[in-house]
């Protein structure tokens, strides 16, 4: 028996020396996990920053002149006609923009939900569009005529009108994700833009009575009329509004990168659509990169 044991003995002293001499194996330190692992960062707290880039403006001018038209046909047969005159175009226009922001982020795990300020100046940016629309308007609904005569209204109209985006401010919501030492991020929000926005009409309206009678053999002849120019209707109207402030919305995605520490850089896409000021409606579209610091 006490050789049995002193036998155990010598064969744990040896299975005890060659587990000493085994290599340090990474997987006995657990070490292949920590290649799993994700470096987060906190993108929580407030934020400032600037930014510039480029823009590119498309003004929907095809109702812009339609006021214009109404009140110089108000309570007149030709009202209704020349109210769906398409007279002018869409015209488009680019140009740079610079600005900032601040804001404020909330990080719940890799969910950041933030609100975001925003102030941008647009660079010269311009749009304008002009057009004329003739047309014979024959006895138009509502006009009275005696019998046998058909009234023709030779009506002309000739349009002008011209916008430009100065700068606006936005306030918008954002939802992000933790990448790491990137975020990508969505957006929306309201928008409110200020602008010069102008519009001229000049009508121009001759009124010819043709009558159609019936000679003593029974044929039906249409005797042309002379035109005769109508005064109250032929003028030019024209209205202008310096700095208004017209309110639209936003929407947009981004993607921002720390660099070091609080400091990022971001690059993002912004739509933007105002609501219509004297019947002239503009959408934007602004590329920007930026770099802000985190507090």
């Amino acid at each position: 028996m006490r050789r049995l044991l002193l036998a155990a003995v010598m064969l744990g002293t040896v299975s005890a020396a060659h587990a000493a001499d085994m290599p340090d194996l990474p997987i006995l330190r657990g070490s292949f996990t920590d290649g799993l692992s994700k470096t987060s960062h906190n993108w929580d707290g407030f934020y400032a920053g600037g930014n510039f880039g480029y823009t590119t403006d498309s003004t929907d001018f095809s109702r812009s002149v339609a006021g214009l038209t109404n009140f110089i046909f108000r309570d007149s047969v030709l009202q209704g006609p020349t109210a769906s005159w398409s007279l002018l175009n869409t015209n488009t226009a680019q140009g740079t923009n610079f600005g900032g922001f601040v804001g404020r982020n909330w990080q719940w795990y890799d969910a950041v939900l933030g609100l975001e300020g925003t102030y941008t100046y647009f660079n010269n940016i311009k749009t304008s569009s002009s057009g004329y629309n003739s047309l014979d308007i024959v006895n138009p609904p509502g006009d009275v005529q005696p019998t046998g005569v058909t009234n023709h209204y030779l009506t002309t109209l000739t349009g002008t009108a011209a916008a430009q985006v100065k700068d606006m401010v936005t306030l918008r919501g954002r939802v992000g994700w933790d990448g790491g030492d990137f975020m990508p991020y969505m957006f929306a929000g309201a928008a409110v833009g200020r602008m010069d926005v102008s519009r001229t009409v000049t009508s121009d309206v001759w009124l010819r009575q043709d009558a159609t009678v019936v000679d003593a053999l029974g044929n039906v002849i249409t005797i042309t009329g002379t035109p005769g120019h109508v005064d109250a209707q032929s003028q030019t109207q024209s209205q202008h509004k310096t700095n208004a402030f017209v309110v639209g919305w936003t929407a947009g995605i981004g993607l921002e990168y720390c660099i070091w520490e609080g400091l990022f850089a971001r690059v993002e896409y912004e739509y933007v659509k105002f609501s219509p000021v004297m019947n002239t409606s503009v959408t934007l579209n602004n590329a920007r990169v930026g770099l802000g610091y985190k507090f």
